[in-house]
């Protein structure tokens, strides 16, 4: 699955859903890494932790449809983040973000590839 915005550029050409209660609770734990283009949408979720984790990832906060709220950038291990309103957060690479365009106000929706 991969994750646009509304004017159709890829974030994520890697998409997993985590919306079970195990599937959120593992999140990226235990990965070493998460490589450019893959990202990994928890929902629902209002807020973020990286205890444990290895690796920075920028947070992407998004609403109930999908318009993102927030972006808490290179958010670093043992660190927490999160956002009034939030419904579901996109975790992508660190700067990954950045580097594909996405900014608060955009609305991002799920596409099969």
């Amino acid at each position: 699955m991969q994750l646009r915005d509304e004017r159709g550029r890829v974030v994520c050409e890697g998409l997993t859903l985590a919306d079970g209660p195990l599937t959120r609770m593992k999140g990226l734990l235990g990965r070493k890494d998460l490589p450019s283009g893959e990202g990994l949408l928890l929902r629902p979720a209002g807020s973020v932790h990286t205890w444990f984790m290895r690796f920075p990832i920028d947070a992407v906060f998004l609403d109930g449809e999908g318009r993102v709220l927030k972006i808490a950038a290179d958010l670093r291990p043992w660190r927490a983040a999160g956002c009034r309103g939030a419904r579901a957060v996109l975790e992508l690479s660190s700067g990954e973000s950045e580097r594909r365009g996405v900014r608060p106000g955009d609305r991002l929706v799920p596409v099969e590839a």
